[in-house]
């Protein structure tokens, strides 16, 4: 058998759209206030894409930065993985619109769901090709514009969510260097507690899913915040144990920014000062599979890693699902 190669990343990328949506435009919008919406969730502002904007269009951007990023062309890749909930349309696949957009014509592409953990999970997926041998290199992206599918009239929801994307390029790195674990996981039973019910198979579109707002996402706030606080933790922990690491051995610590509470909770947990933590959810909001490769990228390019470091990134969504990884950057 042939020896596992050492996958690290090699080229970093992000995009957000231009137009902002503050706390203070959704004041006008809906019964809320900037002092509520900070308080609870740490939120000031979110990206909002252009009409003429879809989820392949973000992706794009943040991956051709990518590519400088690593130093390579889209006819270098050998696989593009993008991880979104909301696709151009139901097919053909994102990755494929991409593809063709970036000119990969040597490619394998295809999307993944995982919700906001769909990037550590496309991370754990193009890892194994790699390691394996099957493939060189790949393209992985967080994208989502999930103010597609957010009423802006139900003041629960419309305040934590934003539109972004970032990318990873990942290959073989030097021995040592590169994801030393992951810890995936889903407890499907809680998947009503966070979902957009209308538009598969189950419900297709028509003027009573339409007029039910079936289109929108649904979200069960508390019984959510409660399930991430509970696998941020337990997610961490068997992560750093596979990796053999314990949480002082971590550098940086790279969470999914949906909630400052629920990032609050892991940095207590793990017993972390703020200088190790990337938080950036008071820019984006919650960015789902873009979430956590914004924030990574955005601490390489403010130059928050050097070599050798050992990240901690952990994930949580609908699904519901999980996801974490250590990387020696």
């Amino acid at each position: 058998m042939n020896k596992l190669r050492p996958v690290g990343v090699i080229g970093t990328g992000k995009y957000v759209p231009e137009k902002i949506l503050t706390n203070k435009d959704l004041e006008a919008m809906v019964e809320t206030s900037d002092e509520w919406i900070v308080s609870r969730t740490g939120i000031q502002e979110r990206h909002i894409a252009a009409p003429e904007q879809a989820t392949s269009d973000l992706a794009y951007e943040a991956a051709i930065k990518a590519l400088k990023s690593a130093g390579m062309t889209a006819e270098d890749l050998d696989l593009i993985i993008v991880a979104t909930v909301t696709p151009d349309m139901a097919f053909p696949s994102t990755a494929c619109i991409l593809q063709d957009k970036l000119g990969a014509k040597g490619a394998a592409a295809f999307d993944l769901s995982a919700a906001c953990s769909g990037f550590v999970y496309g991370l754990a997926t193009a890892t194994s090709f790699i390691k394996t041998g099957i493939y060189n290199n790949a393209l992985i992206i967080g994208a989502d514009c999930l103010s597609r599918i957010t009423d802006y009239t139900d003041r629960n929801t419309c305040v934590l969510f934003g539109d972004g994307a970032g990318a990873v390029v990942i290959g073989e790195v030097p021995e040592g260097r590169g994801f030393q674990s992951f810890d995936l996981g889903a407890e499907g039973a809680g998947g009503s507690l966070l979902n957009l019910a209308a538009g598969g198979s189950r419900l297709p579109a028509s003027a009573d899913t339409l007029e039910n707002k079936q289109h929108y996402i649904y979200m069960n706030g508390r019984e959510v915040f409660k399930f991430a606080v509970r696998v941020m933790g337990t997610a961490t922990v068997d992560v750093l144990e596979k990796a053999g690491l314990s949480k002082d051995d971590i550098d940086l610590f790279v969470p999914h920014q949906a909630n400052i509470r629920i990032i609050q909770s892991a940095m207590q947990r793990l017993d972390l000062p703020e200088e190790k933590v990337v938080i950036n959810v008071n820019k984006y909001a919650n960015t789902s599979a873009a979430s956590i490769p914004l924030a990574l990228v955005e601490a390489a390019e403010e130059g928050r890693m050097k070599e050798g470091d050992r990240i901690l990134m952990v994930g949580f969504g609908g699904g519901l699902t999980w996801g974490a990884s250590v990387l020696v950057w």
